[in-house]
C-alpha cells in the first residue's frame, strides 16, 4: 500500500487527521501551481531526514530552505562521516561520567547518535581554503554558497560514506535553490570561522554574509517567486529558522510599503506549548495579526515528533 493510501485510510482523528489534512493541502498547493518554502530547526540532518527531504527537493516539492547552521553542516558531516557515527540507544541512561568519556573521545552526542569530531575538522579544513580565497579577493558569500562550491569542486566526493541521493544539501546544490541560515554563528563552522579570524588566518568575518544580508536576499527571492504564484511555508520545529523566514512578508508590506502575497499555506510540526509566550508555540491565527498569514490561508499545527511526521508527509507528497 502506498503511503498516501495508508494515511488517507488510517489517519482519521486527532493529530493523525491533521497530518492527513496538512499533507493533502500541501499536494493541492503544489498542484495549483504554488511553491513550498521549508523552515527546518533541530538536528534533522543528523536524524537523516535527507532520505526523504533530498527527493522532495529534487522533484521540485521544495523551492527554498531556511535552516539552522547546524542542519546545513551536519548534512555534510553525515555525507562524509556516516561510517564513524555510533549509536547511543541508551542515551537516557548515560551518566555524567559516560558523557565526559564521549567528550574525551571527541564524540559529540546528538540524542541517540554521536558524531566523530574528526569529521567536523575534515569539513572545516575543506571549507577553509574557500574562505581564504574569498578573503584574498575581497569577496563575500552566503554559507550555503560555500557548501555548493565545495560540492561542485568534487573535493569530498571520494569521502562520501552514504549515497549522495540521501544528502539534502547535495540535492539542493543540484537544483541550485537558496538555503538561508540565520544565526549561522551558532554552529561549529561558524565558531571555526571566528577562531580563524581571531588567529589572523582570515582578515574579517565578512567573508560570510550576515543574517541581515540573508534577509535582504530573501526579500528579493520572495518578490521574484511570488509574482505569479503562491508560496507555502512548511515548518519543522520552531526557533530562528522559522521566525526569520516567515517575517519576509510583513517586512515587504510594512517596512517597504509594497504589496506582497501572504504565505499561501502554513504547516508547523512542533512540540512547543502555546501558553508560555513562546513564538515557536504560537498558533497560526496569531500570525494573521503580524501580516504573515491571511484568514483563508490553509493552516495546520501538528503536535508531534518531526522525525516521525515529516517522512510521512513528504512520502505522501511524493506519492511513494
Amino acid at each position: 500500500m502506498k503511503i498516501r493510501d495508508f494515511v488517507n485510510i488510517h489517519y482519521r482523528h486527532f493529530n493523525a487527521a491533521v497530518v492527513r489534512d496538512a499533507a493533502k493541502a500541501y499536494v493541492e498547493h503544489l498542484d495549483s501551481g504554488g511553491k513550498m518554502f521549508l523552515a527546518m530547526a533541530g538536528a534533522m540532518s543528523t536524524g537523516e531526514l535527507g532520505v526523504s527531504l533530498a527527493e522532495a527537493i529534487r522533484r521540485g516539492k521544495i523551492s527554498a530552505i531556511s535552516c539552522t547552521g547546524a542542519n546545513l553542516e551536519e548534512d555534510i558531516y553525515n555525507l562524509i562521516g556516516h561510517d564513524g557515527y555510533e549509536s547511543q540507544a541508551n542515551y537516557k541512561e548515560l551518566t555524567p561520567e559516560a558523557e565526559a568519556q564521549l567528550r574525551d573521545q571527541r564524540r559529540r552526542r546528538v540524542t541517540d547518535i554521536t558524531i566523530p569530531g574528526e569529521t567536523m575538522s575534515e569539513v572545516a579544513l575543506a571549507v577553509q581554503p574557500l574562505w581564504k580565497a574569498a578573503d584574498k579577493k575581497g569577496e563575500s558569500y552566503f554559507p550555503y554558497e560555500y557548501f555548493y562550491q565545495l560540492i561542485d569542486s568534487g573535493v569530498l566526493r571520494k569521502q562520501y560514506k552514504i549515497d549522495p541521493k540521501d544528502s539534502w544539501v547535495v540535492a539542493a546544490c543540484e537544483k541550485k535553490i537558496p538555503i538561508f541560515t540565520p544565526g549561522w554563528e551558532d554552529c561549529t563552522l561558524g565558531n571555526y570561522l571566528v577562531a580563524d579570524v581571531l588567529k589572523g588566518n582570515i582578515s574579517s568575518t565578512s567573508v560570510v554574509k550576515s543574517g541581515l544580508d540573508q534577509m535582504s536576499h530573501l526579500v528579493k527571492w520572495y518578490k521574484e517567486n511570488s509574482c505569479d504564484t503562491s508560496i507555502g511555508f512548511f515548518q519543522i520545529g520552531g526557533g530562528i529558522a522559522g521566525d526569520f523566514a516567515i517575517c519576509v512578508v510583513p517586512l515587504i508590506i510594512e517596512d517597504l510599503a509594497e504589496d506582497a502575497r501572504y504565505w499561501g499555506y502554513f504547516c508547523q510540526i512542533s512540540d512547543s506549548t502555546t501558553s508560555y509566550g513562546s513564538y515557536s508555540g504560537a498558533s497560526p491565527n496569531e500570525k494573521i495579526t503580524w501580516l504573515k498569514l491571511d484568514v483563508e490561508t490553509p493552516k495546520f499545527t501538528i503536535e508531534s515528533d518531526a522525525t516521525i511526521v515529516v517522512p510521512l508527509i513528504l512520502g505522501y507528497v511524493l506519492d511513494w
